[in-house]
């Protein structure tokens, strides 16, 4: 989609989040803000990032950011896994996956399937999170490995 046919609070938008270097609306704001959106406020950047479906992810420094990146769009049957998985991290009791948006069902179904022998207990999947209980907490290393294995794979 090109961004030259859009309204310039949309393009300075698209601009801002391809830098990927803010990571909250106040930042949004004040960049806004200062390219002189003067009646910018919280509640329209909320309402902004949202119509435009943009998400927080890690950027390439590891800070969680607002983004726009091409592999956020909706998963199609050609999208491979390693597109669709934004994160994978544990606390040690439970493994938490961060996908991009409407892509979780799809990655937690295929989780369920491979299930207890790569160590995966069981899934719960919300838009763009999955929850995985491991089949032993002190394996949960070994688990994580045998879960991003599957992505690397597809």
């Amino acid at each position: 989609m090109s961004i030259s046919h859009q309204d310039p609070l949309t393009e300075a938008f698209h601009i801002l989040l391809k830098e990927e270097r803010y990571s909250s609306q106040a930042e949004i704001v004040e960049a806004l803000q200062k390219q002189g959106f003067a009646s910018m406020n919280q509640s329209k950047v909320s309402r902004m990032l949202s119509r435009l479906g943009a998400v927080r992810a890690r950027n390439g420094k590891e800070e969680m950011v607002y983004c726009l990146p091409p592999e956020l769009s909706m998963p199609t049957a050609r999208s491979s896994l390693k597109q669709l998985v934004l994160d994978v991290e544990h606390n040690h009791v439970m493994i938490i996956i961060r996908t991009t948006p409407g892509a979780a069902q799809l990655i937690a179904r295929l989780l369920d399937s491979v299930g207890k022998k790569e160590g995966v207990l069981g899934t719960i999947a919300g838009d763009d999170t999955i929850f995985i209980a491991p089949v032993n907490v002190e394996h949960i290393e070994q688990t994580i490995e045998n879960v991003r294995c599957l992505f690397e794979n597809n």
